[in-house]
């Protein structure tokens, strides 16, 4: 198979089977194929560029499909080397014919020379997971910032970055969190990461859960969805946390609160889902158990402490795809699954399309927005505004074929009075 695309992709013959399997994800995919009606015949984004660093996945390919629809100019890399789904990425370019730069497994150098790539094309709007994108585009490309209007991210721990530069002046653009949309992170980060990140463990081990004690590392939405689908499978869990509300939140949950460092001599299977570094750190590896299972759903490689445990090791060798065993030199033997990479998308799929659904709507309709409003905006993180939020929670409930009541004008004068009480 060729094509005049401009790509960078594992293998272009795997096309056939990426479009079956985004055909499939799109059954599932309700309120992008409305939206998708919409821009078909309105074409909002015509001549718009997008440079859209986000996981390859069936989901993503199908985003792309929806914002081409809408007259976009569209370039598409990973936004982790070990989250592109090969055939998906010959999928997307052999049958949509837009631009695609990612092979699973890349090394770090490829990962940014892909990252080069997509902003070659001299992007105005950016939609990034992680913002590794956009980072980039501060740092070494600042000659193409005239062109960008705006842009969206998608994930808790790009959005930490986002913020951390808005508070040191260095953003030159308006951005849209969407990973703080109502409609992204109570479904995606809950539901998604939770259901992912156990199908992530159980494909990288065969381990039965059940029984097993599982220590969740934070409280965040992830963190929950992780620890109530654990529990679910019928593992003891253990959430480790550093904010006392969080804290006291998954003891009245259900769930055994205690010190990281205490855990650590608990735990048969561990997650690490915070944004933050060396959350499981050396002293946390030196006490656990022979045979735990180290994972992590966080965006970063950074919350194990890898370096730490490839210094402990006086072995390493991968006893099954994706799962590396370091024997430790008093015989104990730790796994880590996806070379401490997403778990959910080095050993699986991601998350279910139904919920990436409303994700990638919001990706979808932030995008329109800021073409709309950008001049309205200044450089800083915005949230994804109401109306969008509103609007699609009710096209996914009608999907689903639920309806639910509406304010009478009694009801509505009432909320907005004071004067009438007992």
């Amino acid at each position: 198979m060729s094509t005049t695309v401009p790509h960078d992709v594992k293998d272009l013959s795997l096309a056939d089977e990426g479009l079956l399997r985004m055909e499939w994800a799109w059954k599932e995919m309700p309120v992008l194929q409305l939206i998708e009606e919409e821009f078909k015949r309105e074409r909002p984004l015509e001549g718009v560029r997008i440079a859209a660093c986000l996981h390859v996945t069936t989901e993503t390919a199908n985003l792309m499909r929806v914002l081409k629809a809408g007259g976009a100019q569209v370039a598409l890399t990973a936004s982790n080397p070990l989250s592109t789904q090969d055939d998906v990425a010959a999928a997307i370019v052999a049958h949509l014919g837009i631009p695609v730069f990612a092979i699973k497994g890349e090394d770090n150098e490829t990962y940014y020379k892909h990252i080069h790539a997509v902003l070659d094309t001299r992007p105005n709007i950016t939609m990034d997971d992680g913002a590794d994108l956009v980072s980039t585009l501060h740092k070494s490309r600042t000659e193409l910032l005239e062109h960008v209007i705006g842009g969206t991210e998608e994930t808790t721990t790009g959005v930490i970055r986002l913020r951390a530069m808005a508070k040191d002046g260095a953003l030159r653009y308006p951005i849209i969190a969407v990973n703080d949309a109502m409609t992204k992170h109570l479904f995606d980060n809950r539901y998604g990461t939770g259901q992912s990140t156990i199908d992530g463990i159980i494909r990288a081990t065969n381990v039965l859960l059940a029984g097993k004690t599982f220590v969740v590392a934070g409280y965040g939405w992830c963190s929950r969805g992780i620890a109530m689908r654990a529990k679910g499978m019928g593992s003891d869990v253990i959430v480790t946390e550093v904010d006392p509300l969080r804290a006291l939140e998954a003891r009245m949950d259900g769930f055994r609160v205690m010190k990281m460092i205490d855990a650590a001599k608990e735990g048969d299977i561990f997650v690490t889902a915070t944004g933050d570094k060396h959350v499981i750190d050396r002293p946390h590896l030196e006490v656990m158990k022979d045979g735990a299972i180290l994972a992590n759903s966080g965006h970063f490689n950074v919350e194990i402490n890898i370096p730490a445990l490839e210094e402990m090791a006086v072995r390493k060798r991968r006893v099954r795809p994706f799962l590396d065993e370091y024997t430790l030199a008093d015989g104990r033997r730790l796994y880590l699954i996806g070379e401490g990479r997403l778990v959910n998308l080095a050993a699986a799929e991601g998350h279910p399309s139904a919920v990436m659904d409303m994700s990638f709507a919001n990706q979808a309709l932030s995008v329109l927005y800021i073409k709309e409003h950008h001049q309205e905006l200044a450089p800083d993180v915005y949230p994804v505004p109401k109306h969008i939020d509103q609007r699609i929670a009710r096209l996914k409930l009608t999907s689903m074929g639920i309806e639910i009541d509406t304010l009478t004008e009694e009801q509505k004068r009432y909320l907005a009075s004071w004067e009438e009480g007992t």
